[in-house]
């Protein structure tokens, strides 16, 4: 009884685990392809609006240019400041200015939008100066944020870059100053050794040779030899 309640439970979670990553692999494929597909009418609207620029001057026309300008620079802002924010903490209130600065960027927007299709062409007209000038302020700001970002990766790149080149540098010298060393120490070793020996050469002098089995002794003989001679008698002189 018990292996079918452990049995059991085991099912229970592998199911659970099946059905919590399942909706994990959904939801992040929900999101690629809502990314897609707001990448696609991001990249067709910019292109008829390129296209509306060229082919309807006048107010159409800056108004299209007015529209295309302000998207271009926020979302070159936004890509620049969610990379940098990865690996910089610090740009968080980065962030939060520029999504605020994102509020009055989609208000103008959807205002130059329904501009586009407003019939009294002289009123739209009239509004251009004002329009434009809010235009450049949302996107200078949104260009400084963006400069700013990445001026600030740069920098830190630069420092890191200069760091790792100084570490190197030293480290290059210690390897030069242990080769220098470990070949000094056995240089003078040999050169010793080989005064030694000739110095040691010099001082025995010719080495005496002990003398060779089956040659003739001296007529005196040998010292050790000496002690056990008899000596001859006296002759009788009686």
């Amino acid at each position: 009884m018990e292996a079918i309640w452990i049995l059991l439970v085991l099912f229970l979670v592998c199911a659970g685990v099946s059905v919590y990553a399942t909706a994990r692999a959904v939801k992040a494929a929900k999101r690629g392809i809502d990314r897609t597909v707001h990448q696609a009418r991001r990249s067709v609207e910019d292109t008829r609006l390129r296209a509306r620029r060229f082919a309807q001057p006048g107010t159409a026309g800056e108004l299209a240019e007015l529209r295309l300008s302000l998207r271009s620079s926020m979302h070159a802002t936004e890509q620049a400041l969610t990379a940098s924010a990865e690996q910089d903490r610090s740009l968080s209130e980065s962030l939060d200015l520029f999504r605020r600065l994102s509020e009055h960027g989609r208000e103008l927007e959807e205002e130059l939008k329904r501009l586009e299709r407003d019939p009294d062409k002289a009123r739209v007209t009239a509004l251009l100066p004002e329009l434009r000038d809010r235009t450049q302020r949302i996107t200078h700001s949104a260009d400084s944020l963006r400069w700013a970002a990445r001026d600030r990766a740069q920098r830190f790149a630069q420092d890191d870059l200069d760091a790792l080149g100084r570490e190197i540098d030293v480290e290059a010298g210690a390897l030069r100053h242990w080769t220098s060393e470990s070949e000094e120490p056995s240089g003078a070793a040999s050169a010793s050794s080989g005064r030694s020996a000739s110095e040691g050469a010099a001082g025995r002098g010719p080495a005496q040779e002990p003398p060779s089995i089956g040659t003739t002794p001296p007529a005196e003989g040998y010292a050790w030899q000496k002690p056990w001679r008899k000596s001859a008698r006296p002759e009788n002189t009686a």
